[in-house]
């Protein structure tokens, strides 16, 4: 009986140890063009030396699912290990249209606009792979719109813990205290993915959002 006891403690123990060594899932979530795979890709780049994705202006350019595994972060001599998972921007509404206005071809604009409705599918179906999710939002646009209601609500609906980013706080119009009062339950964390400021910050926060899981 006592030997049952010991196998079963010891048992416990090595679980706990290796489900604690796990790679967290990391989602980066929200409008399309508010900087979801630049700061991404300044993580990866950061920690292993490769980029997840490719940037553009043009709005959709992630429109599938990216990841890249075993990104082990190091800040202030602790070490955690993310999978990092870049979403297509999501959107209650893409138009063929809209390309045209980046001098796409009609065709080439109408096979954009259906693989952009289709990572939005697909990123609203990873949800339930996630163990956190940034939610990154342009600080120079106005937060209080359907597609970051409807990202919240699912998020509200999974308990997945939450970390909103206003990004682009380099630019003179970024206005990070109107994010902040448009969802004052979550932690917001002011950065610019595209020079790295402030992301000791961030990262902070994602090893702290990283202890409730």
């Amino acid at each position: 009986m006592a030997i049952k006891i010991i196998k079963n403690f010891f048992k416990r123990v090595f679980s706990s140890i290796f489900r604690n060594k796990k790679d967290i899932k990391l989602g980066f979530y929200g409008p399309p063009n508010a900087g979801k795979t630049s700061l991404a890709n300044r993580i990866c780049k950061d920690f292993t030396g490769e980029e997840i994705g490719s940037v553009s202006k043009v709005p959709h350019e992630t429109r599938s699912v990216q990841f890249k595994e075993k990104v082990e972060i190091d800040y202030k001599g602790k070490k955690m290990v993310f999978k990092m998972i870049d979403t297509p921007g999501i959107a209650t509404k893409i138009d063929y249209e809209e390309f045209l206005k980046y001098k796409l071809k009609k065709k080439v604009a109408k096979e954009r606009a259906k693989e952009a409705t289709q990572g939005v599918i697909e990123s609203i179906k990873w949800l339930d792979d996630m163990d956190i999710v940034v939610i990154v939002l342009d600080a120079t646009e106005n937060p209080y719109n359907q597609v970051n209601i409807t990202i919240i609500g699912n998020l509200v609906a999974r308990k997945i813990p939450v970390l909103i980013v206003a990004n682009k706080i380099d630019l003179r119009k970024a206005d990070i205290k109107k994010i902040e009062a448009a969802f004052p339950e979550y932690e917001v964390v002011g950065i610019s993915a595209k020079y790295g400021k402030n992301l000791e910050e961030f990262y902070e926060s994602i090893f702290k959002l990283s202890k409730k899981i």
